[in-house]
């Protein structure tokens, strides 16, 4: 593996603690240059058991990660890769929606930012106009005397290079294409994304997901269209009518209401259905 050590960041931490203001006492941030995922990093330390958010920023994953075994491609200046490690509250159980909460944080990042056509698809993906832009991958790690924790692991296309084609998915954008010679720096977008991401952790923490479930509602990329649900437990077709106070998706079939608990499935929109 590349030593991880030799690019220095001082001036990117320095602008995203600029940039957070008087919430950058809220993360401990590390960025390196290369590993060969930030979710397996983060997974194999031993953080401290404080109330920050501990976060990893990734310039290129030599092993990158996502959903169901996929590759997570990470391109060197192209890509804003990394992975927040967030203690779970001491009282909750399985934190259901929670990955509907991580992208509800980046697609607001993503709109503040002056990206329109934000949508999200469940459970996992951040679109825009239909095209995915980032994608999100959480891991629980529980180690003894320790609060259990969530490492939250994101990846989002800021400069694609000409041509590329990522497998398993047909369309894609970037932020370059998005927003042209306006788009943040990578300090500035990753800065947006985690003030947002720990204001909704803070709310879902208290309430859990339905008090943001309305919110991700409006930015549902397949809300009553025709869709296939396909995983290791078989497939369904029906119309994508939203998601419950769970996360779990919500699918009208030709036998009746059907709940989809998130975990190893895909969706995939039906022939008429959006793409």
């Amino acid at each position: 593996m590349p030593p991880t050590t030799s690019i220095d960041h001082t001036a990117e931490l320095s602008a995203l603690n600029a940039a957070l203001g008087a919430h950058a006492s809220a993360f401990a941030v590390e960025w390196i240059a290369a590993c060969e995922s930030s979710n397996t990093e983060l997974l194999g330390r031993d953080l401290p058991g404080d109330e920050r958010l501990h976060v990893l920023v990734v310039d290129r994953q030599l092993a990158g990660r996502g959903r169901r075994g996929r590759e997570w491609q990470s391109f060197d200046g192209g890509s804003l890769t990394f992975s927040v490690q967030w203690r779970l509250p001491p009282a909750g159980t399985a934190p259901q929606g929670l990955s509907l909460v991580v992208g509800l944080a980046v697609a607001r990042a993503l709109e503040d930012s002056g990206v329109s056509g934000v949508q999200l698809k469940w459970p996992n993906d951040v679109l825009v106009h239909g095209r995915k832009i980032a994608g999100i991958l959480i891991e629980l790690v529980a180690r003894q005397g320790r609060t259990a924790a969530a490492v939250i692991g994101i990846g989002i296309n800021l400069r694609l290079p000409e041509g590329v084609r990522i497998p398993g998915q047909a369309a894609v954008t970037d932020l370059r294409h998005e927003l042209g010679d306006g788009a943040p720096d990578r300090a500035g977008l990753l800065a947006a994304i985690l003030s947002q991401l720990r204001g909704l952790l803070e709310t879902y923490a208290a309430a859990g997901f339905g008090a943001l479930r309305g919110a991700w509602e409006q930015r549902n990329a397949f809300a009553d269209l025709p869709v296939r649900i396909s995983g290791d437990a078989g497939s369904a077709c029906g119309a994508c009518i939203g998601v419950d106070d769970d996360g779990a998706l919500l699918l009208h079939t030709e036998q009746g209401a059907r709940r989809i608990l998130s975990g190893d499935v895909s969706l995939r929109p039906m022939p008429g259905g959006q793409a």
